[in-house]
């Protein structure tokens, strides 16, 4: 039972994660496109945009698994406020990349490199909640596990839709561009309020 309830844990803490999802989604956002000619055009097949899906969310399901794993076992911890204000800056990071593209092929290592930071932000909520210690791992790997189910039901979501909408003018330029401006600016005042402990905005 205790599982099954640390699944659920998880799979409500992503959804309601807003800098996980968004984080998340900044990475997806151009998974659909690639970037020839120095402009985002749209991803010649399904199965090319699917395989750069797969690099993103595989780099950050191992990364954020390794650091929550070693946090939860308290082998490894990080001042709050540091993992807090470096998440909202990895947000920054993935969405600038969108509309500045430094790493144009290789984002699963974006995903991985700061999804070792998401994992202590996840721990700290699973550490909220508190481990028995009687079914130490059983709880820890429901958490994870259900963090992934959340993950990829909103991968599930957004992939399909994305793909059919990506030689529009609506995704490159409503979705894909106005979506990583209004990102990188929400995710910047996180990263002040959290790093100055300041109150600009909830989040």
């Amino acid at each position: 039972m205790n599982t099954v309830r640390y699944i659920i844990e998880g799979i409500w803490h992503i959804w309601i994660g807003f800098d996980h999802i968004l984080f998340l989604l900044s990475l997806l956002l151009p998974a659909v496109l690639v970037y020839e000619v120095k402009r985002w055009q749209g991803a010649p097949t399904f199965g090319l945009a699917l395989r750069q899906v797969v690099g993103v969310v595989t780099a950050f399901t191992l990364a954020h698994s390794i650091t929550l794993t070693l946090a939860s076992l308290e082998l490894m911890s990080l001042p709050s406020r540091w993992v807090e204000s470096a998440i909202a800056a990895s947000v920054v990071l993935a969405a600038a990349n969108n509309l500045w593209p430094v790493v144009e092929r290789r984002r699963w290592l974006l995903a991985f490199m700061f999804g070792l930071i998401h994992g202590f932000g996840f721990a700290s909520v699973l550490t909220e909640l508190g481990l028995p210690k009687d079914a130490l791992v059983l709880s820890l790997l429901g958490f994870n596990l259900g963090v992934e189910i959340g993950q990829l039901a909103i991968v599930a979501a957004f992939l399909p839709v994305a793909y059919l909408l990506r030689n529009t003018r609506f995704y490159r330029r409503g979705i894909f561009k106005s979506g990583s401006i209004i990102t990188a600016v929400v995710a910047l005042f996180w990263l002040i309020e959290r790093a100055f402990n300041l109150r600009l905005i909830s989040g």
